[in-house]
């Protein structure tokens, strides 16, 4: 399916490159009308208690004021001078009714409540217009530099304030963030790729992701309230995707046409395998999104829709767009070659398998120990809300809500609504109004209790705490002590405020995680197994996910709640806000899957084509390990770039992405995986026979879908290799070089009998057997061609030829020429070829060129297996 998918793009490359550049470029243009659509709110529980309160209290008292408040401060005067009351009152009165709804505080009645206890400051109380969060920031943004009076300062305080800061500057650090990651992305690239047109590609298609995921935001919030921090997301993970599927893309393209293929066989190979990888990937990490949806608040739905449309358009770029230029550049993805004076090698990966394949149990177990402790710290996290704290200690906005909680605590958000509603439409009874107001004041945590106004059938009060974190443990404690309260029997109560939307948040989130959980593992187990035919690894990769997530959540309790390097990071230590936790859970969960898809297709691959385990471990660690490792580096870069962001929610996002990412991507993927997959052997391959029939009628597994140039014939799950003709010459850069990876494979009913060979010494390379070509890095371009090899079997009844990589030289053989060191076999039989003495055969003739190198070797017959007078084997 993957592999026609991807002939078709190659087929009809200039109207799929034409359609998906207009597509995009359309709906970026559109979609940037998203930033006027976008609200800051949607943190609460439209269901809960604390929602009900604050919606009878809008119907029956109208909007209450916390919108904005406004903190004058005389200079040298008294709140009580009579010019600054006028001046106050006839700025207020010209404030336009189409931004202000209502207007109260200490002018002109001078309300003591809204008079600081030093009387060297007084508030005045702004509703603004607007029935939802966006039209009340749009009413402040209109008036916030109308305020200000002679003789006076003034500090504007509230949720309007504090919404625009945020806003404001997450929307400068987006465009910051890209501004720096972007050229270093590019950089890097260079350094893996050793070519400026293959480094921009990823780049591109992530751009364009970025681009469409506008376009789609702006769609939903025509019809949904969107959290304006669903763009950062959008932006995140469109861009990182995007260029981890174009690194895997654009690697596995570049190494099929070394192996010979044309651009469009390459293409159509390279859909069929690193495509199907990264539909996978993007299946679980999409899933793992969706799971946002599963909660009633709106920021999480908001952040689901960031994420779904950034993850959904960079796979599907990275399966049409990506393709498509690929098919149209050919062997041009390599222009404009950046020559470095180092080159890079996979020689290391092999060591590093070879070390963990020798000692597992010395490599597993510290590590795992290692991540428990690091998890530690989540017994004792706290959660809460963003409030002033996200801002950096110098904004304006933080000082005056800070200025707000100190001098007028009955304003500040900190306080408890509590809220009686009468039966019958009726108020209740003053008698019993003031009686149940007396038992409030008498619960524990409650420093005082204030009158907040009374209208129809509502009376209400602000109930100040003693604890001013309204995310303590104790404010919590008193919200629930006052829903324990009986009200009035003519009343029902109900208990609103920021600790109560608070709990009912947690209590919501609570309530769904469970589900979520059960989504992102059932559908990992479901999936990998579909992908990989095993019942052990989708279990192990779920493990193994939950484990690095507790880790990573350890380090960000440790230092974001607890404080310690919170210096380091210029953040106030708070209480982690949960919508963002359950954001990165999400997330992390879903890159760990994908790395772990990208690790073992590579794996399962090799052991379909009958590789033992310790086989397929080396061989999936060595083809994946940099790109693996090159993909986290990159995606490092891009999240790693809103770790310098001012707003304490962009860096935890940050800093607990460059913490699941290294973890993940080295620890995790690179020493835990193989070594647990060489603990469980065979078994970790193993599938009842009624699932394992079922995954192969999925049609969903391993295998090849296309052949090789050279391939005679495929069946399901296996490539049959057709050696030349007798006297036919191939080789050079473009000859499929007869590596492993295409040789046939073993029945697969049989593949998980076979053990690995006992550790033998190095032997020189088997004619045919050529070593797998690597992904090409900086400095390794161009790559010298392939020698070809000729035996010559005598009484000259024909010649076969075989490929091995060239060498640069040949030693010197007995005739005093030039002898290959490639024509020594070995002594044992490998993959079903005859081995022969390389000390019997004879340099026959040689041709070499800049490139390559032909070499042709008679055999004597006494040294071949053929039958007397038989034809050649």
């Amino acid at each position: 399916m993957f592999a026609r998918w991807g002939s078709l793009v190659a087929r009809f490359r200039w109207p799929v490159l034409l359609i998906a550049i207009a597509a995009v470029v359309s709906a970026g243009v559109w979609g940037m009308g998203v930033f006027g659509q976008l609200s800051e709110g949607g943190y609460n529980d439209p269901g809960a208690e604390s929602s009900r309160a604050a919606e009878v209290v809008r119907q029956e008292l109208g909007s209450q004021g916390g919108d904005l408040i406004a903190i004058y401060r005389p200079a040298g005067a008294s709140i009580d001078d009579p010019a600054l009351g006028k001046a106050v009152q006839a700025r207020l009165a010209a404030l336009p009714k189409s931004e202000v709804a209502q207007v109260s505080g200490y002018w002109p009645g001078k309300v003591a409540q809204f008079a600081a206890a030093d009387r060297t400051s007084a508030v005045a109380v702004i509703t603004l217009a607007g029935e939802d969060d966006g039209a009340k920031l749009e009413a402040y943004r209109a008036i916030s530099d109308k305020l200000s009076v002679p003789g006076a300062t003034v500090q504007l305080a509230g949720a309007a304030p504090l919404n625009d800061a945020s806003a404001a500057r997450s929307t400068d650090d987006l465009a910051k963030a890209e501004l720096i990651s972007l050229p270093i992305v590019l950089v890097l690239l260079l350094f893996i790729f050793g070519s400026l047109v293959a480094a921009s590609l990823p780049v591109l298609v992530g751009g364009c992701a970025v681009l469409g995921s506008l376009g789609v935001l702006h769609a939903i919030a025509a019809s949904h309230d969107v959290n304006s921090f669903a763009v950062n997301v959008a932006s995140l993970l469109g861009l990182g995707m995007a260029i981890d599927y174009g690194l895997f893309t654009v690697g596995r393209f570049r190494e099929e046409q070394d192996a010979g293929h044309t651009a469009a066989q390459a293409v159509s190979r390279t859909v069929a395998t690193a495509g199907r990888t990264v539909v996978f990937s993007a299946s679980l990490l999409m899933i793992a999104l969706a799971g946002l949806l599963l909660f009633p608040q709106g920021f999480l739905k908001s952040l689901a829709y960031g994420g779904l449309a950034a993850v959904a358009l960079a796979a599907l770029l990275s399966l049409t767009l990506l393709p498509a230029l690929l098919a149209v550049l050919g062997t041009r993805v390599d222009k404009l070659p950046v020559r470095l004076p180092l080159r890079l090698s996979g020689n290391g990966w092999a060591k590093l398998a070879g070390v963990v394949l020798r000692h597992p149990v010395l490599v597993a177990l510290p590590i795992l120990v290692g991540l428990v402790v690091l998890a530690a710290p989540i017994a004792g996290v706290r959660f809460g809300e963003n409030d002033e704290r996200v801002l950096p200690a110098g904004d304006p906005s933080r000082q005056a809500v800070e200025t707000l909680k100190a001098d007028f605590p009955a304003l500040s958000s900190a306080g408890v609504q509590v809220v009686l509603q009468g039966s019958g439409g009726a108020a209740p009874s003053p008698g019993g109004a003031a009686a149940f107001a007396e038992r409030v004041t008498g619960v524990p945590g409650v420093a005082s209790v204030t009158p907040a106004g009374s209208n129809g059938s509502v009376v209400t009060w602000t109930a100040t705490l003693k604890d001013t974190d309204p995310f303590s443990a104790s404010a919590r404690s008193a919200v629930r002590d006052l829903r324990d309260l009986r009200p009035p029997l003519d009343a029902t109560l109900l208990v609103g405020g920021t600790t109560a939307r608070n709990v009912d948040s947690l209590t919501a989130i609570g309530n769904r995680l469970p589900l979520m959980i059960g989504l992102l593992a059932g559908a990992t187990l479901v999936l990998m197994f579909l992908a990989f035919g095993s019942v052990l690894l989708p279990i192990k990769a779920v493990l193994m996910s939950a484990l690095s997530l507790s880790a990573t959540f350890g380090i960000l309790v440790w230092v974001f709640q607890d404080g310690h390097g919170a210096g380091l990071l210029s953040v106030t230590p708070a209480p982690l806000e949960a919508g963002i936790v359950v954001l990165m859970a999400a997330v992390v969960f879903g890159l760990s899957t994908d790395y772990e898809v990208f690790l073992l297709s590579r794996m399962v691959e090799a052991r379909t084509r009958g590789a033992c385990t310790a086989e397929a471990v080396t061989t999936g660690l060595t083809r994946t390990g940099r790109v693996i490792s090159a993909a986290a580096l990159l995606l490092i870069v891009v999240t790693g770039a809103f770790a310098l962001s001012s707003v304490s929610t962009m860096r935890f996002v940050g800093v607990g992405m460059i913490v699941a990412l290294f973890l993940d991507a080295t620890v995790v993927r690179m020493l835990l995986v193989p070594a647990v997959l060489r603990l469980l052997g065979d078994a970790a391959w193993w599938a009842p026979g009624v699932l394992r029939r079922l995954q192969e009628r999925a049609g969903l597994g391993e295998k090849d879908e296309v052949a090789a140039p050279g391939d005679e014939r495929l069946s399901a799950g296996r490539s049959e290799v057709a050696l030349p003709e007798a006297g036919q010459v191939r080789g050079g850069r473009h000859a499929a070089p007869l590596t492993p990876e295409y040789l046939p494979a073993p029945d697969s009913s049989h593949a998980g009998e076979r053990a690995c060979p006992p550790p033998r010494a190095p032997e020189l390379p088997v004619a045919g057997a050529a070593p797998m070509p690597e992904l090409p890095f900086a400095g390794s371009a161009p790559r010298p061609g392939l020698a070809r090899i000729t035996v010559d079997q005598q009484p000259g009844d024909g010649t076969r030829e075989l490929q091995a990589p060239r060498r640069p030289e040949l030693p010197a053989g007995p005739s005093g020429r030039e002898e290959s060191d490639a024509g020594s076999f070995g002594g044992s039989r490998s993959h079903g070829r005859s081995a022969v003495d390389a000390d019997a055969t004879r340099e026959f003739g040689r041709v070499e060129n800049e490139t390559e190198v032909t070499a042709v070797f008679r055999v004597p017959r006494e040294l071949r297996d053929d039958p007397p007078g038989g034809s050649p084997r």
